[in-house]
């Protein structure tokens, strides 16, 4: 890797890790919360629906928080049978009510048990582990561990198992557990280290990794997300998913 593009990642990881990145990117959904859980749960959610413009991505959340009366994580805990009906309309590209109605289902019966979302990864994770693979995998079955799951919602939920480059999920892995002074990323999980993250993989960031040299691998796929992260490595092993931000950036406004 030349010094050209060290330099040029660590300068646009540094404009565009700021504070004003936060209102027009879906992280601004998990940002209208203080609660841990709600943050967890709207940042899964908001991660999850990630497709297509990033200003109808917030809107549907937005949409998504006022059908659940502004308190995501009571909601879950404390709705009636009733309270569910308001929700069936609810759609972004094909998530549907029904993969709604099982996110419910599942956030209901996960945080009846547990305090964080955090263990539903870093319960199947090792702490020498290279990487944040096995958690993915086990979060995958977890998730679908309820009897009556539907076929369907299992595309929203991407495993490395299936090669996907799971890119939605570690973008939300990337929120939970980095941390820095400046506080776009929420730093609130602490049992997996940065270290162990995956890239997000994304449109914008595959282009820019390509072009950069950064990515090889025809395919985008599990083991190009990890082709790039080790990449990364080189530059900070501790936290290489920080250069996200400059990736995504330099993709996203067209500066590649």
């Amino acid at each position: 890797m030349t010094n050209y593009i060290a330099e040029l990642l660590e300068e646009k990881y540094q404009q565009y890790n700021q504070p004003n990145f936060i209102p027009n990117d879906p992280i601004s959904i998990p940002h209208l919360f203080s609660k841990k859980q709600d943050i967890e749960i709207m940042g899964f959610w908001a991660s999850i629906l990630a497709w297509g413009q990033r200003k109808t991505i917030i809107n549907k959340c937005q949409e998504l928080i006022q059908l659940m009366d502004g308190t995501p994580y009571d909601f879950i805990l404390n709705h009636q049978e009733n309270d569910l009906k308001k929700l069936l309309n609810f759609k972004h590209r094909t998530f549907n009510s029904t993969d709604t109605l099982y996110f419910i289902s599942f956030f209901q019966k996960y945080y009846s048990e547990n305090e964080s979302l955090e263990s539903a990864f870093s319960r199947f994770l090792q702490k020498d582990a290279v990487n944040i693979h096995d958690g993915l995998k086990g979060f995958h079955d977890l998730f679908f561990s309820l009897d009556d799951f539907p076929e369907r919602t299992k595309k929203h939920i991407a495993t490395p198992i299936r090669k996907s480059s799971c890119k939605r999920i570690n973008m939300y892995l990337r929120w939970m557990v980095r941390k820095d002074q400046q506080q776009v990323d929420f730093g609130i999980w602490n049992q997996i280290k940065p270290s162990q993250l995956i890239c997000p993989c994304d449109v914008h960031v595959d282009r820019v990794a390509r072009k950069l040299g950064l990515i090889e691998r025809t395919n985008t796929d599990w083991i190009t997300a990890v082709e790039l992260t080790e990449n990364l490595k080189k530059l900070d092993p501790n936290d290489p998913v920080k250069y996200d931000f400059a990736l995504f950036g330099l993709g996203v406004e067209g500066e590649m």
